[in-house]
Parts: C-alpha cells; structure tokens; sequence
C-alpha cells in the first residue's frame, strides 16, 4: 500500500465532506495504526487537525505515548503544531505530499504564518509572551515533579 496515496486519497474524500484538504496514516512496522482526516469541519476545536486525531488514536489504542517506532504519512506538509506532537510522540520519518506553500496557495497559510513567526526572537512574535517567574509562597509544581521524579530514580 502507498500510504501517502492513501493520505491524499483520505483528504480527497474529507474535501468531499466539506473539510479541509488533510489526511493522516500512522504506520508501525507494515502495519496502519490509526489513519484519520482533519475534523474542524465536525468540532470547535483547533487542533483537531489530521495528524493530531491519528495521533490520538494510536496512543489510546497501544496505551502508549512513545511512537518512535512509528512513521506518519500526510497529505500535506504538517504544520508547527502537528510536527511539535510528533516531536513529543518521538516519531522519526514523516513523509507528505503537499507543501506549506501549496496550502498558502489553497487559501491555508497559517502554517506558514506560524513556522515564519517562530523563526523569530521571541520578543518579535505576533504572541506576547510574559514570564512571571514563581514566587509564591505555593508549592513550586516543578520542584515538586523533580523531586518525585529523583525519588522514583533512586527507588529502581
């Protein structure tokens, strides 16, 4: 099976439905985990792009968050939020069709908006980040993970 084929041939039928030109199909070895279309046509929910929901799905179905043995093929090239969940599913090799560009020349530039805006210090970027440091007489949620984490370390 052509699995970027079947990427497109998904947001073919998803265009069809009145969606967004996306799909997505994770493979484990020559095995389809979990395929699925862009869904924001279905739900008020802006990440419910096509890699996401095939994301989701093979981690609910392997009760796993680690992917890395795990190659995803798309329809088109991901955007910034889609590759930062591979990144942290560990997922190696993504193949696609359709470029950032293409989609900009469909009428779909965010992509492209989002990836040119992160190539900014961040001090530049469309988002105003403000960095309130902890000084809260409250427990510190890092300190804490870290602590816990260094004594699960300690305990194996």
């Amino acid at each position: 099976m052509n699995y970027v084929e079947h990427a497109l041939e998904l947001a073919v039928e998803n265009v069809k439905e009145g969606g967004h030109p996306f799909g997505a199909v994770l493979v484990q070895g020559d095995k389809v985990i979990a395929e699925g279309v862009n869904q924001l046509h279905h739900r008020f929910d802006v990440t419910a792009h096509a890699e996401l929901e095939v994301i989701r799905k093979a981690q609910e179905s392997l009760q796993t968050q680690d992917l890395s043995d795990c190659t995803m093929y798309a329809s088109g090239e991901p955007c910034p939020m889609c590759l930062t969940a591979m990144y942290f599913a560990g997922i190696k090799t993504v193949y696609y069709s359709q470029s950032i560009h293409e989609a900009e020349e469909a009428g779909l530039g965010m992509a492209k908006t989002v990836y040119m805006d992160l190539a900014k210090p961040s001090e530049q970027r469309k988002i105003n980040m403000i960095h309130t440091p902890h000084e809260s007489t409250n427990e510190d949620p890092m300190e804490l993970y870290k602590q816990q984490n260094e004594s699960n370390t300690h305990s194996e």
